[in-house]
């Protein structure tokens, strides 16, 4: 069960014509709302939170095992793992920057990963790889769907895993994710279109996180 929305007297219906039920009212409102700001015409890509909920009501629980290994996947070579070792200041950083994340996550969640400078795969406890998946697992389908955007969105599963507990916010951990970029974009300038992209992936990201 759950809350349904209805626009113009029609409940609201997925693309598969599946009823889109939202776990709580206020995921039910963000996506009313979404609705309500299409005037003129629909546009999809000014909805992220109604694309989510699809997704999380037509493909999620049928492909539960399958994102839980992904997820798991993406803790074997967590971005927050692979450091440089040059320039040092860049290294600093990372160690700075990075490794209260994973001690954090190491402690609550028992997802303890080594981290390397190396350029090769770093082999991860199993035990930190299962806690990883276990956590994925106790997830309903809207917030595993939630988890492995952001993953995918961040490069980081564990990355994803703070801001869908509320101890990282997306623009932290956006600017976590990108650190090697701002650390270039320091040195020789920023680019125009990357930024335009990172501006328009953030707003998405903010966006889907008031459906947590």
């Amino acid at each position: 069960m759950g809350f349904q929305i209805t626009l113009d007297g029609r409940v609201l219906k997925t693309q598969g014509k599946k009823q889109l039920l939202c776990r709580t009212e206020k995921q039910a409102q963000i996506v009313a709302a979404e609705w309500d700001a299409q005037i003129d015409e629909i546009k999809p890509e000014e909805m992220p939170c109604t694309r989510l909920m699809n997704v999380a009501c037509e493909m999620t629980p049928a492909n539960r095992p399958e994102l839980i290994a992904e997820f798991r996947k993406y803790c074997e070579t967590d971005l927050l793992c692979y450091r440089t070792a040059e320039p040092r200041d860049l290294t600093e950083r990372q160690e700075t920057e990075w490794q209260p994340v994973l001690d954090w996550v190491a402690g609550l969640y028992g997802i303890a990963l080594a981290v390397t400078d190396g350029l090769t795969a770093l082999p991860q406890p199993e035990s930190s790889l299962n806690a990883g998946a276990n956590f994925a697992t106790d997830l309903d389908d809207v917030a595993l769907t939630l988890l492995l955007h952001f993953t995918a969105s961040f490069g980081s599963a564990i990355l994803a895993l703070a801001v869908l507990t509320e101890h990282l916010s997306v623009d932290r951990a956006f600017s976590l994710s990108k650190l090697d970029e701002i650390f270039q974009n320091e040195r020789w300038g920023e680019d125009d279109e990357a930024i335009a992209n990172n501006a328009a992936l953030l707003r998405e990201l903010e966006a889907l996180s008031k459906l947590i």
